[in-house]
């Protein structure tokens, strides 16, 4: 835990959303299950989410360039999606299923403590989203769960993804509040590393089986964060909500 840190001057706390909030793995790997009998919907859900962060990747190539503009994560996801049916053999899903597939990621469930966890944290500051997932598919994430976001903020509005600092930087300047009276809460140390280095405070939530059951994750506390909490609610003690 930082020292020195004061709860009361935090006025922000945005969080990352797929894995953090969701149960992405679970949900993609029932989705897939209930469209496609007798696949493997686990090895299914970490296929797909494998080529996410190499797509990303060639879009901020393409916008660094030059070459090309903002691609929302809805079409990254159903570029990717389109590899993964091949090397999966699926073959017999039409055009809309696909689409609707593709919607699998708008219809994620809530981890069991996010929504209680959330509700607590928004009674003494305004919670929000900082994903690179869209405006679209977050906002229909939310409803669906039942997540009492204050407000839906996505890598859409500053046209990057994370871990570029705009995306950190922007969520500062939306709410008009310095850097450090953000704190992004997220299951992943890259993303923490990123918004550090642009100011933010940071909360590390642990998710052990983001990745399934078979593949627990290291959870381990790592000093360089503000706060380490076994999920959201444990956040919420942390804060006094």
């Amino acid at each position: 835990m930082e020292k020195d840190f004061d709860p009361s001057d935090l006025k922000v706390i945005a969080f990352d959303v797929f894995g953090t909030v969701v149960d992405w793995h679970g949900g993609i790997a029932a989705e897939v299950e209930r469209m496609v009998p007798g696949i493997d919907g686990g090895a299914f859900a970490l296929a797909w989410r494998a080529g996410y962060v190499p797509a990303m990747r060639q879009v901020m190539e393409r916008i660094g360039a030059g070459e090309g503009g903002f691609t929302l994560l809805d079409e990254l996801h159903r570029g990717i999606l389109d590899g993964v049916l091949r090397e999966f053999g699926v073959t017999q899903l039409d055009k809309a299923a696909v689409r609707e597939l593709n919607r699998a990621w708008h219809r994620l469930p809530a981890w069991p403590d996010a929504v209680a966890g959330l509700a607590r944290l928004k009674t003494r500051y305004t919670v929000c989203t900082l994903s690179n997932g869209n405006i679209g598919l977050l906002t229909e994430m939310a409803k669906r769960a039942g997540l009492p976001w204050d407000c839906v903020l996505s890598a859409e509005v500053f046209k990057v993804y994370k871990p570029d600092p705009r995306v950190y930087l922007g969520a500062a300047t939306v709410f008009d509040v310095n850097p450090g009276q953000v704190m992004l809460a997220a299951a992943h140390h890259d993303d923490l590393a990123a918004a550090r280095g642009c100011g933010l405070r940071t909360a590390y939530i642990e998710r052990p089986l983001e990745f399934g059951a078979g593949r627990p994750k290291d959870v381990s506390p790592r000093p360089d964060n503000t706060l380490h909490a076994r999920d959201i609610g444990a956040l919420a003690d942390l804060l006094g909500c």
